[in-house]
């Protein structure tokens, strides 16, 4: 756990092998430059679930396996199943935890995989496999379905990461909102989050607006809970192009008639850019803003969608993977 936690910053459940403590099976540390990046911007909450179920460093490796219709964690050296183990601290860990925004696990790893962790047929070392998740990130999903979860891996890829980076702070201001229990707050958020919404999940947007007009006239709390899941909706997947661009010449409908044929050439050809992913949406997002700035156009300018998250954090370079 962090010895203290900084009210103005989210909260991340990682890994403890992703650069804190050399705790891998075979008493490694891996290095991460995203969690690294994060360090100045986030509350972190390490934890080794295989560590922490008594398996020690260095330690025989755990794999999954299907034995009898169900899903077991397995160490083959030692001929011993840990999955009730794994079960009861994952339990434990995400009961006692408190308030969190989002989770960075171990990729592949059969504790804390999200995706792609082999799951052997048998016990045998030659048993086919299959694909699924580890036993501690399955807990974790289960019980944050809107939150944020990602694997170190695949946070090398821009476009995911952009992604993971948008929905823990989206989620970190919404909590602020259910703190407040406040409906003026709630009205607030989803004025500023309009255009980011839109470009996310225009569907879910309209759901939002409707729970926040409110017409039932339902308690606080409830509203809050719903559109909490909502959100969650929202951003479920990826944007698209299409849905940014469709986003973008919303706000360019703002002022497009104070300006310029050239202008208005200008910034159709970066939507254009952009959709052929010639260039980067803050490439856009900038002329768009200061469009905004030198028509003074206060709604446009209070909208998250200009920077969704801490600036410092932009990297736009990208794995391919």
């Amino acid at each position: 756990m962090t010895e203290s936690m900084d009210a103005k910053k989210p909260t991340i459940v990682v890994s403890r092998c992703l650069g804190f403590c050399k705790c891998r099976y075979n008493g490694d540390v891996l290095s991460s430059a995203f969690v690294e990046s994060l360090k100045p911007h986030v509350n972190y909450i390490t934890t080794c679930p295989e560590v922490e179920i008594g398996l020690g460093v260095p330690r025989n490796p755990v794999r999954l396996v299907s034995r009898n219709g169900s899903v077991e964690l397995y160490q083959p050296s030692e001929d011993k199943t840990v999955t009730d183990q794994m079960n009861q601290y994952s339990e434990a860990f995400f009961g006692s935890v408190g308030l969190i925004q989002g989770l960075i696990l171990k990729g592949r790893s059969p504790s804390c995989g999200i995706k792609d962790v082999k799951i052997y047929s048998g016990v045998e070392k030659s048993s086919s496999s299959q694909k699924g998740i580890g036993i501690f990130a399955a807990h974790a999903i289960k019980r944050y379905p809107n939150l944020p979860i990602e694997e170190e891996g695949r946070l090398s890829n821009y476009a995911i990461r952009e992604h993971f980076l948008t929905k823990l702070y989206t989620v970190f201001r919404f909590q602020a909102v259910k703190d407040s229990r406040s409906m003026k707050e709630l009205v607030q958020f989803h004025s500023g989050h309009k255009f980011l919404l839109m470009a996310y999940n225009q569907t879910q947007l309209r759901l939002l607006g409707k729970i926040v007009a409110n017409q039932e006239k339902k308690r606080i709390d409830e509203v809050l809970a719903q559109y909490e899941q909502h959100l969650g909706l929202a951003f479920g997947r990826l944007p698209t192009r299409n849905n940014y661009i469709n986003t973008f010449q919303h706000i360019f409908g703002y002022f497009s008639d104070a300006l310029s044929e050239k202008e208005k050439s200008f910034l159709l050809d970066r939507f254009q850019k952009y959709r052929e992913g010639k260039i980067h949406i803050s490439a856009i997002l900038n002329v768009l803003r200061t469009y905004a700035i030198q028509h003074n156009h206060e709604y446009l300018l209070n909208q998250a969608i200009w920077s969704a998250y801490p600036e410092e954090l932009l990297d736009i370079s990208d794995s391919g993977k």
